[in-house]
């Protein structure tokens, strides 16, 4: 029986959604064939029908990925629009952090990269890069020597970063997890040029203050 064009487009997008999960969940190396194929309801003879090798799978699946979570991330707009605060508290969260499976697939790939081959390698640096271009069109000013794109670079390295030691430490130390994502959140909101937060008031400033001067508090 002869399978028709629209059940081809469904098999290879049910097999590059189910090679993307199972790639970030278990790294590239941790996957294979058969997995992928029995994840996506397939067969070895369909996958291999799609693609020549799990490499071209590997390659789709995480320019997929990235395109994905990239939508994710740009849709979070202040009502102003794209800013920087934006998108660190999205990069560098704990739900970033704990969402292995449907996070961004940068940071999930990002040490067995450099072990595939050179069409993974250039889907990834095109996510990077991509990444990068948003992060720099919503700096801030910053007394730095670093240029814009300098400084775009870094931030975004860094977030891969924070996110890579984040996890590898929330099993076992919790709070340093958390530690990281605040401190590498801060740091990079200043790199960044970030506009300082108003802090919020609360019912006790003004007493606060008041008490602060020496001056008399009256309760009503």
């Amino acid at each position: 029986m002869k399978v028709t064009k629209e059940k081809l487009t469904e098999n290879r997008a049910a097999l590059v959604q189910a090679a993307g999960r199972l790639f970030r969940e278990r790294g590239i190396d941790g996957v294979g064939v058969a997995e992928i194929s029995k994840a996506a309801g397939l067969t070895h003879g369909a996958l291999y029908g799609q693609f020549q090798s799990k490499e071209a799978l590997a390659a789709e699946a995480l320019a997929q990925g990235f395109k994905r979570s990239y939508a994710r991330m740009i849709a979070v707009k202040d009502p102003s629009g794209p800013s920087l605060t934006g998108y660190l508290d999205f990069l560098v969260s704990t739900s970033h952090r704990d969402d292995l499976a449907g996070g961004c697939p940068l940071t999930a790939s990002t040490s067995e990269i450099a072990r595939q081959g050179e069409a993974v390698g250039a889907r990834f640096a095109e996510g990077f890069q991509q990444m990068a271009d948003a992060i720099e069109a919503v700096l801030g000013k910053h007394r730095s020597g670093a240029d814009r794109r300098q400084r775009a670079l870094a931030i975004i390295a860094a977030e891969i970063g924070a996110i890579a030691v984040a996890r590898a430490t929330a099993k076992s130390h919790p709070r340093l997890s958390k530690e990281v994502l605040t401190g590498v959140r801060h740091v990079l909101g200043e790199v960044g040029g970030e506009a300082r937060r108003s802090p919020r008031k609360t019912p006790n400033s003004r007493k606060t203050r008041l008490a602060k001067s020496g001056r008399a508090i009256t309760l009503r």
